[in-house]
C-alpha cells in the first residue's frame, strides 16, 4: 500500500460543512474556492475590492458554486460565525473583525501555514528583506541537480496548498516566504534561511520592530533536528544565532568563519573547523554582483546537508538568474538594457548599481513603502550619470540625491516622467554608448502595476517594441 497522508485526511475530514472565511481573492487563494468546494465547506469569500475589479472568471465560479461574496472597503463587517479563516498575505491578522472571530473561537490561517502543516515531506523556507527570490530558485535548481522531487511556490510560482496530496515523505518543498505570510505563522520549516533583515514594507507593518518580528518566525517553531541559515554580516540576522533551537549555519562576505560558507577573494569556499575548500571560482557562473555572490552562500548552506558541494557547484554554474532582477533585455546602439523590476527597496537597487562598472542610466521610482532613501544617495552619484523618475517616490528619490550632490558639488541630470513608455524614450533619448540602462525602482509597484512581474513584462516589452535598434 502506498503512503497516505493522515493530516491531510484528517484536516479534509474535519473541513466538511464547516462555514469557512477565505479572505482576498489573490494568487494564493484563488485555488482555495475549488479545492473547498469539492470537501462540501460553505464558503464565503471576502475582498476589500469592488466586484468590478476582480477576476470576472473567478466571481462566475464562485457564484456557479452558490458561495457569498462580499466585496468593497466595509467586506469584513460580515464575517460572523466561521470555523476557520484563510486570510490572505496582504490582510493583517490583527484586523479587529478577525480579532472578533478568533475570540469566539474561529481558527485563522493561511494556504501557505496550512500546506506547511499538512507536507509530509522536508520544508525549505527562505525570507529575507533582499535575494530571497533569487536564493530560493538556486536552491530549488541546487536540489533538482541533485534529483530530488521538488516543489517551489510560497511567494512565488503557484500556490502549492492543493498540490499536498501528491506530495511525499521523500519529496522537498521549497519555499519562499514574505513578512506578510509569516507574520502569524505558527510552524517553521525544516531548514530555514533569512538571507538578511533591513526596514522594508513599513507602509503595512506598524514598526520595523514588528517586521522584524515578522521574520523571526521563520526560525521560531523549530526543534533541535532543524536548521537555520543566517547572515553572519547583518547585525540582526546574525544575532538570531542566539535564539535558534536547532542547528545554526552562517554565511559571509566579510568574515572568514570557522564553520559555514564564505565568498572571499573571487571565491565561494566551505568553512569546516577552520579548514577552508574552495568550491566555486565566480569567474565559472554567469550570475554577476556582490549580491549574487551572497546569494550562492546562501544557497550552498541551505543544501549542505542534502547535496554534495560539487553538484551544487553544477547547478550554480548552470543557473543564470531569475526573471526581473538584472535580466538582459537588448543591446541597442551600443547600451545595453537591464529589466531590475524586482527591485524593490533601495538596498535591492543599490545591490543593482554595485553589479556593473559601466555608467548607468537609472530609471527608478514607484509606490511608496514609508523608506528611507537616504542610502541610495551615494550609489547614484557614484554609479548613475542620468536619473529618470516617475511614481509617488520621485520627490523623495531626487531630494536626497539632489543633498547628496550639493554636499559633493557635483551636478546630474535628473528627469521627470509620468509613464513606464515616457521613460523609456526618454532613457534612449539621453543614454550614451557604452553605458546600460538600468530599470529599478526603489520602490514597489502597486501605484502603477499590479505586482513587479506586471511591471517587468511591461518594462522589456516596450524596451523590445517602442525602440528602434
Amino acid at each position: 500500500m502506498g503512503f497516505v497522508n493522515k493530516k491531510l485526511k484528517e484536516f479534509e475530514e474535519y473541513i466538511q460543512g464547516k462555514k469557512v472565511a477565505i479572505i482576498g481573492l489573490g494568487v494564493s487563494n484563488i485555488p482555495l474556492v475549488d479545492y473547498f468546494y469539492h470537501l462540501g465547506a460553505k464558503v464565503t469569500i471576502f475582498d476589500k475590492r469592488e466586484e468590478k475589479k476582480l477576476d470576472k472568471e473567478v466571481v462566475k465560479k464562485i457564484q456557479n458554486y452558490h458561495f457569498t461574496l462580499y466585496t468593497g472597503e466595509n467586506a469584513l463587517e460580515h464575517l460572523q460565525g466561521f470555523s476557520i479563516i484563510f486570510r490572505s498575505p496582504s490582510c493583517r491578522p490583527d484586523t479587529p473583525e478577525i480579532l472578533a472571530e478568533i475570540e469566539k473561537g474561529a481558527i485563522l490561517t493561511s494556504e501557505i501555514e496550512m500546506l506547511m502543516k499538512l507536507c509530509p515531506g522536508t520544508i525549505i523556507g527562505i525570507t529575507g528583506s533582499d535575494g530571497k527570490t533569487t536564493t530560493t530558485n538556486l536552491i530549488y535548481e541546487i536540489l533538482q541537480e541533485k534529483g530530488y522531487h521538488c516543489y517551489l511556490g510560497g511567494n512565488i510560482g503557484v500556490p502549492l496548498f492543493t498540490k499536498v496530496s501528491e506530495m511525499k515523505p521523500e519529496d522537498i518543498v521549497v519555499l519562499e516566504l514574505s513578512s506578510f505570510q509569516l507574520m502569524d505563522m505558527q510552524i517553521s520549516p525544516h531548514i530555514s534561511v533569512i538571507t538578511n533583515i533591513s526596514p522594508n514594507h513599513l507602509d503595512i507593518h506598524k514598526s520595523y520592530d514588528e517586521y522584524i518580528e515578522a521574520k523571526k518566525n521563520i526560525l521560531k517553531y523549530q526543534t533541535k533536528n532543524d536548521i537555520v541559515i543566517l547572515n553572519y554580516d547583518n547585525e540582526i540576522t546574525k544575532s538570531l544565532g542566539n535564539e535558534a533551537n536547532g542547528k545554526v549555519i552562517y554565511f559571509s562576505k566579510t568574515h572568514k568563519l570557522e564553520n559555514g560558507i564564505i565568498y572571499d577573494n573571487g571565491m565561494i569556499k566551505l568553512c569546516k573547523n577552520n579548514v577552508r575548500r574552495h568550491i566555486l571560482n565566480i569567474k565559472d557562473i554567469p550570475l554577476k554582483g556582490e549580491h549574487n555572490y551572497e546569494n550562492i552562500c546562501t544557497a550552498i548552506a541551505a543544501t549542505v546537508s542534502l547535496v554534495e558541494p560539487e553538484i551544487a557547484t553544477s547547478a550554480i554554474q548552470k543557473f543564470k538568474g531569475v526573471a526581473h532582477r538584472l535580466e538582459f533585455v537588448r543591446e541597442i546602439e551600443g547600451v545595453k538594457w537591464y529589466n531590475d523590476s524586482i527591485g524593490t527597496s533601495p538596498t535591492r537597487t543599490i545591490a543593482g548599481l554595485n553589479a556593473f562598472t559601466e555608467k548607468i542610466v537609472l530609471i527608478a521610482g514607484g509606490y511608496d513603502k514609508h523608506l528611507d532613501y537616504t542610502p541610495i544617495a551615494k550609489p547614484i552619484i557614484e554609479n548613475v550619470s542620468s536619473l529618470i523618475l516617475m511614481g509617488a517616490t520621485a520627490p523623495k528619490i531626487e531630494e536626497v540625491v539632489k543633498q547628496e550632490l550639493k554636499k559633493q558639488g557635483k551636478q546630474m541630470p535628473i528627469y521627470h516622467c509620468n509613464s513606464l513608455k515616457e521613460v523609456v524614450l526618454k532613457a534612449y533619448e539621453v543614454s550614451k554608448k557604452g553605458e546600460i540602462v538600468l530599470f529599478s525602482p526603489a520602490s514597489a509597484s502597486f501605484d502603477l502595476f499590479k505586482n513587479f512581474e506586471e511591471r517587468g513584462n511591461q518594462f522589456k516589452e516596450l524596451v523590445e517594441k517602442s525602440l528602434q535598434s
